[in-house]
């Protein structure tokens, strides 16, 4: 009886837990409750992966009206994989958010950041389900509202402007995207993915058509954070709260990286975007934001900025498999969209904990630090690793797909470009290995002295992360076996 409910209770439970949590008094119950009700849709995202494992595809019909007249739940290996994604991060946040919340945020608002926290899992996790375009716009909507209101309770004042900026830049890309939406229903008169997929191919040369895909794109290429509408990125996880950087940073746009690869392959279909200068405008972008963003890394002075650029350029790998449009190119999106959560998540779980000891985010207040919080530093040592993506790690597994797919196409300047941004990535990195280890501080900073290493609610899920970046380097049996067949259907009838 659950399971045949599963796709829906998925959702339902943390939209169901928001408006209790609301409710509650502050302390550690609204957190208890979260954290409860996080690993609940973690096991069910779990078991919703494994129904649809074997090339099975799940369809849930909401109120009992079929599609396309009603709201169809659409589950295949995509969308359970990035569901799969969603829970577990936020499974993993919300422990460590005990600490890092008390911290962080003061603890008349502690409800109320638990309440936005399930209302932006609900809606990514909405945005995976569904199989309505629709009823992903209103998906959209409930997890970017719930993240503007996340990331201004950030201590300083800049988190108000970053929210504020974010809420503008959020608000063009929805609209972009809602219009694209109304003019594909304008001309085929439904909102279902499948049935848009069957109706538009005889619309192709329609230019409206064009326009709407023009739209579409534009619009989540802001949400996206794609280079160069990248802007609202880098102030809103540097000044948000620690815990909703690590949440954002893993999840939300590996969420809207599903939604372009959606949207071109299942809705559109490549064979219309080989007609359009997209996938060629996708790869240029990639390449520029790759390159210029792992640059912008290397000068940023403060932790949380740096590992923002950082994923800017690392959205860069993963649209550039779109726009190689291939079996292995997509695959290679698919596995890096799972493996760079595991080390983004870890990376600035770690920042947050060396936040929690000296109350700053800036290089300089780091200095030996890593000496002191040697698990701490351990942990950068190995996601920076995975970044770079050296071999035995998860993030090799990623570029080495995506160097396959370039050499696939004879596309020797893009190998050339992943093996430059992983050399800039050296340079990162390795600023941060040595500010923790090899710096002395000339004075010791507010806090430092006494900086010992993080507390064990933290330290868990920081190394579960770690250690699945090592994991999924050797076994790749989840990652690359659900993204290839995620690729069947996502391209059917191509051939490797």
């Amino acid at each position: 009886m659950i399971e045949s409910h599963l796709s829906l209770l998925l959702v339902v439970l943390p939209l169901t837990a928001a408006p209790i949590i609301a409710v509650l008094p502050n302390g550690r119950l609204p957190w208890a409750v979260s954290t409860i009700v996080s690993w609940s849709v973690f096991y069910m995202a779990a078991w919703q992966l494994i129904n649809v494992s074997t090339g099975h595809t799940i369809s849930y019909e909401l109120g009992g009206w079929a599609p396309p007249w009603g709201i169809e739940y659409r589950i295949d290996a995509a969308n359970a994989l990035v569901a799969l994604v969603v829970s577990g991060i936020a499974a993993l946040t919300l422990p460590y958010a005990l600490k890092s919340v008390i911290k962080e945020i003061p603890e008349k608002q502690h409800a109320l950041f638990y309440t936005a926290f399930m209302l932006c899992l609900t809606g990514l996790l909405g945005i995976a389900q569904t199989g309505d375009i629709f009823n992903l716009f209103v998906f959209l909507e409930i997890s970017s509202l719930s993240s503007y209101a996340l990331i201004s309770l950030g201590r300083q004042r800049q988190a108000l402007t970053a929210a504020y900026q974010y809420l503008i830049m959020g608000t063009i890309g929805a609209t972009f995207f809602i219009i694209g939406v109304g003019l594909l229903y304008a001309m085929t008169g439904t909102l279902n993915m499948a049935d848009l997929s069957q109706r538009l191919p005889e619309l192709y040369n329609h230019r409206t058509i064009h326009t709407a895909f023009a739209f579409i794109m534009v619009g989540f290429a802001l949400k996206l954070a794609l280079f160069p509408l990248h802007l609202w990125l880098p102030n809103a996880y540097t000044y948000a709260p620690t815990v909703v950087s690590i949440f954002l940073a893993a999840t939300a746009t590996k969420v809207a990286v599903y939604v372009m690869l959606r949207m071109v392959f299942s809705v559109f279909g490549f064979s219309f975007i080989e007609n359009t200068p997209a996938d060629e405008l996708f790869i240029l972008l990639c390449v520029m934001g790759i390159l210029s963003m792992s640059f912008y890394a290397i000068y940023q002075k403060d932790s949380k900025r740096l590992l923002a650029y950082s994923s800017v350029a690392q959205i860069g790998y993963m649209m550039l498999g779109i726009g190689l449009g291939s079996v292995l190119g997509v695959t290679a999106t698919m596995v890096h969209l799972f493996n760079h959560a595991l080390m983004k998540g870890a990376l600035f779980m770690a920042i947050g904990a060396l936040v929690y000891r000296v109350s700053s985010s800036r290089l300089e207040h780091f200095s030996g630090l890593g000496k002191q919080m040697p698990w701490t530093f351990g942990a950068i040592v190995i996601g920076g690793l995975s970044l770079i993506g050296v071999p035995g790690t998860a993030g090799f597994i990623s570029k080495w797909y995506l160097v396959l797919a370039a050499i696939e196409k004879q596309n020797w300047f893009i190998v050339g470009v992943i093996l430059t941004g992983s050399l800039l990535a050296v340079v990162y990195v390795w600023k941060l290995v040595e500010v923790l280890y090899f710096n002395v501080a000339d004075k010791p900073q507010q806090g430092q002295i006494s900086a010992t290493e993080a507390p064990l609610m933290m330290l868990i899920p920081m190394w579960v992360l770690v250690l699945a970046n090592v994991y999924f380097g050797f076994n790749t049996e989840l990652t690359v076996g659900t993204a290839e067949q995620a690729v069947k259907l996502l391209l059917p009838g191509a051939s490797e």
